[in-house]
């Protein structure tokens, strides 16, 4: 009988008879009948016709002083046998990976500059990608972590997601500092989400405009959003950039008021309250309702009932002249005035 492509054998009718597993298995019964043969130091051979894996492995030879029985191969020398062509292939593929490494360490040294500049700034596109290397820098960072979050009400899907990215930082003692807009202050999800996290070194402020979302960890990278659907963000890891970012954030932190200590809202002596001087100030530079709302993150409707209490307290009849009146008013001059003085 002779082994064939399939790893069959050949019957006495030319047909191919089955075998249980391919060539380069040893199946059971051809275990235990090496195994007899080792121990009786033959075997006959019509008793190895179902399991022919034992002479495609080379594990059997024809006894030189009788036909009818075959005599096993020590499995020291068919391990042998069966271990030089890998070994063989091993040292190649190593030579080959030496002579690679040789071809292209001419280039390392010519890309180690452009290298270092490239990855400074890493392009992030899908939320998937985003939010797997926001995982991983926090996952790294032991210091701080610095957020600014505008919007008004948030997702309760994407704050239990900072949820869990926060407790492992709060559990190792980092400090985190969060940015939102005053309207934050009256989304139960959002504030639901402070509280969960307020037992570690976490510190929330509110400011009346934030232009977009901002992520520093550690003073070491950086993230921003590129698209207003957020769907690509910009990695920054270069050392200016992320100082810069930092001055910025600290020049709003600076002039933002705690979470739990007063409110944003309070009615000054000219009868308007601080996020009225904030829609004035917009006015006055021309911006229309709905980008009004967008910057202070509110929605328009809201937008438009703070614009009406602002004319009722200014005696203005229309939105020209209420542009004027507050021009006119001096409110815009107070407001930046007393801006960042009497909160830390």
């Amino acid at each position: 009988m002779f082994r064939t492509l399939g790893g069959g054998k050949m019957g006495t009718n030319g047909k191919q008879a089955a075998h249980p597993h391919a060539i380069t298995e040893l199946c059971d019964e051809g275990s235990r009948l090496y195994v007899s043969a080792l121990r009786a130091g033959r075997i006959a051979r019509a008793d190895v016709g179902e399991a022919p894996c034992l002479m495609e492995f080379a594990l059997l030879h024809p006894d030189p002083d009788d036909a009818t029985w075959l005599r096993p191969v020590p499995p020291t020398v068919a391990l042998a046998q069966r271990l030089h062509p890998l070994e063989r292939e091993i040292t190649e593929r190593r030579r080959l990976s030496v002579e690679l490494a040789d071809a292209f360490e001419p280039f390392m040294a010519a890309s180690a500059q452009s290298a270092a500049t490239t990855h400074a700034i890493t392009v992030l596109e899908g939320k998937d990608r985003i939010n797997a290397a926001l995982n991983l820098a926090t996952s790294e960072c032991h210091t701080e972590v610095l957020t600014v979050q505008p919007g008004g009400r948030r997702l309760e899907s994407n704050l239990l997601k900072g949820l869990e990215r926060d407790r492992p930082l709060i559990e190792r003692g980092v400090r985190l500092r969060t940015l939102y807009q005053h309207t934050a202050r009256h989304s139960p999800e959002t504030l639901a989400y402070v509280e969960r996290i307020a037992n570690g070194k976490v510190e929330v402020r509110t400011i009346d405009e934030l232009v977009e979302r901002l992520i520093i960890c550690d003073e070491t990278v950086a993230f921003i959003p590129t698209r207003e659907d957020r769907q690509v963000a910009l990695e920054l890891r270069h050392p200016g950039l992320v100082r810069y970012l930092i001055k910025v954030f600290e020049f709003m932190w600076a002039r933002a008021v705690p979470l739990k200590v007063g409110t944003p809202y309070e009615t000054a002596p000219d009868g308007i309250t601080d996020i009225q001087h904030s829609i004035a100030k917009l006015l006055v530079e021309g911006h229309v309702d709905e980008a009004i709302a967008r910057r202070l993150g509110m929605n328009v409707r809201t937008c438009r009932a703070h614009i009406a209490k602002l004319a009722t307290v200014l005696g203005s009849g229309s939105r020209a002249q209420l542009g004027y009146l507050i021009a006119q008013s001096g409110i815009l001059e107070q407001a930046q005035g007393g801006q960042g003085g009497s909160h830390p």
